[in-house]
């Protein structure tokens, strides 16, 4: 039987593995932080006898050229993938072995045009089946991503390519996607899960409860939502190969090389939670917490090849931080400083505003600006700001907001902001999102700007609850 292990990386929605034998493991669709994959292998005594890729990732940077070479294992890829380096070209139809394992290439076009699909089977027991961007939990991988012209024609081979599958495989074959866990590669209703079959996904795949080809693309079609813009530069890089990833600690940035390099205008991150960073934070930073989103948010953000400078409470969080940047083909942040803010400030101000409610935003209840007004009661703010003209923000998505909005509000998606700062209304700026991860680093963007900001922190659930809003 084919044994798997699943190597989770919630933070881009993804999940490589390693299907073995007991003695020999393929290794499929790696991420570049290869200690996990290795740990794996070493835990169970494992070989890793042939690495494969379902596609070149648009969503991350692959670790499987570095992993096959350390290894001395082959490296499969599409014959027609136009890489820098040599690999074990393959193609549909063609058969590999690694230890007692079998793999059966199959041609999955759709997420991409060279998208494959490998069967594994060894011993008894179903094949299991690793699909990569094609076949998901629940439904497919999106197919705007090679070429926004083309999506209407790659959304047809994605439902072929889905059928094909079906007449190829029995039903109780395992299906192991690499995408549909929270990845912007994903579309249509992703279900996630930890496991299913080609028969249970008969019954509830997109693919297959569609009333035909028709339906099934103008369904998956409406459904797609935009995605993070570092996708931009995910295919080069794979298609050159990747070297390996330092995780050594960034070059350390004195108090005063931070408030240099701010004001030279790159990037300086600050890695604290949200709450903290309202409450007190250096000017001219930018507030992303370190936690599952942040490496796809950074790399949203972010003008490509803009110097990357990131703080913290501990050089722990620069090293997670560094892990997941890796991932998305950020190789190595300019420099670091971690310790307590007052020390990073080195004696000079620092800056903080407001978090509130959608309840206080329905009290309308404006605060000032400044770390004394984040620590300060609304109650207490001076009643002449009450009539004090004020903006309410919107930054969720496009496909957020048609189901419900605040009437009257802004709406300037999150990853639009930075180049549309100057369509901000003047005057405060209370900022929402759908949770307040997205409004937290668009209320530092905002902050960073010299406006004054309100963050709602809060899901917006409780706008629908409060009568401000529908949804």
């Amino acid at each position: 039987m084919v044994h798997v292990v699943v190597v989770e990386t919630g933070e881009l929605g993804d999940r490589s593995y390693l299907a073995h034998d007991g003695h020999t493991a393929i290794v499929v669709d790696p991420q570049r932080d290869l200690d996990r994959f290795e740990a794996e292998l070493d835990a169970r005594g494992l070989r890793a006898g042939l690495v494969v890729e379902t596609h070149l990732h648009n969503d991350y940077v692959s670790g499987g050229l570095q992993l096959a070479r350390r290894h001395g294992a082959p490296y499969a890829l599409n014959a027609a993938d136009p890489v820098a380096f040599q690999r074990r070209a393959v193609g549909d139809g063609e058969e590999l072995t690694a230890g007692g394992l079998r793999v059966r290439v199959i041609a999955t076009p759709g997420h991409t045009d060279s998208h494959l699909a490998y069967a594994v089977t060894g011993g008894d027991g179903p094949a299991a089946v690793f699909t990569g961007g094609s076949l998901l939990y629940g439904s497919v991988g999106r197919t705007d991503l090679v070429d926004p012209a083309r999506t209407d024609e790659l959304t047809r081979a994605q439902y072929r390519s889905a059928h094909r599958l079906a007449d190829l495989l029995d039903d109780d074959a395992r299906i192991f996607p690499t995408h549909g866990f929270g990845s912007f590669c994903t579309s249509g209703s992703a279900a996630g899960g930890a496991d299913s079959t080609l028969g249970r996904e008969r019954l509830r795949n997109d693919a297959f409860t569609a009333g035909g080809e028709d339906d099934f693309v103008a369904r998956l079609v409406a459904g797609l939502t935009a995605y993070p813009a570092y996708y931009a530069h995910m295919g080069a890089r794979n298609r050159e190969g990747a070297g390996p990833i330092d995780l050594s600690p960034p070059v350390r940035v004195s108090p005063a090389g931070l408030r240099e390099r701010i004001a030279a205008g790159a990037w300086v991150v600050d890695l604290r939670d949200r709450t903290a960073f309202a409450a007190e934070h250096l000017a001219g930073t930018i507030g992303i917490a370190l936690g599952p989103q942040f490496a796809t948010y950074l790399g949203w953000l972010i003008p490509w090849g803009t110097p990357l400078t990131l703080i913290g409470d501990t050089p722990r969080q620069i090293t997670d931080a560094q892990r997941q940047l890796v991932r998305i083909g950020i190789d190595r942040p300019d420099g670091a400083a971690a310790g307590a803010l007052d020390r990073l400030a080195g004696g000079h101000p620092t800056r903080g505003y407001p978090r509130a409610t959608f309840a206080d935003l329905a009290a309308a209840r404006p605060p000032f600006a400044g770390p004394a007004a984040a620590r300060a009661p609304f109650a207490d703010v001076a009643a002449a700001r009450a009539r004090e003209p004020r903006t309410v923000l919107d930054v969720r998505r496009d496909d957020e907001r048609v189901h419900g909005a605040i009437p009257g509000s802004v709406h300037i998606p999150l990853h639009t902001l930075l180049d549309r700062l100057d369509g901000v209304p003047a005057g405060p700026v209370w900022v929402h999102c759908a949770s307040g991860f997205r409004a937290s680093i668009a209320a530092s963007l905002l902050d960073r700007a010299g406006r004054d900001v309100v963050l709602i922190d809060e899901d917006y659930d409780a706008a629908v609850a409060a009568g401000l809003a529908t949804g």
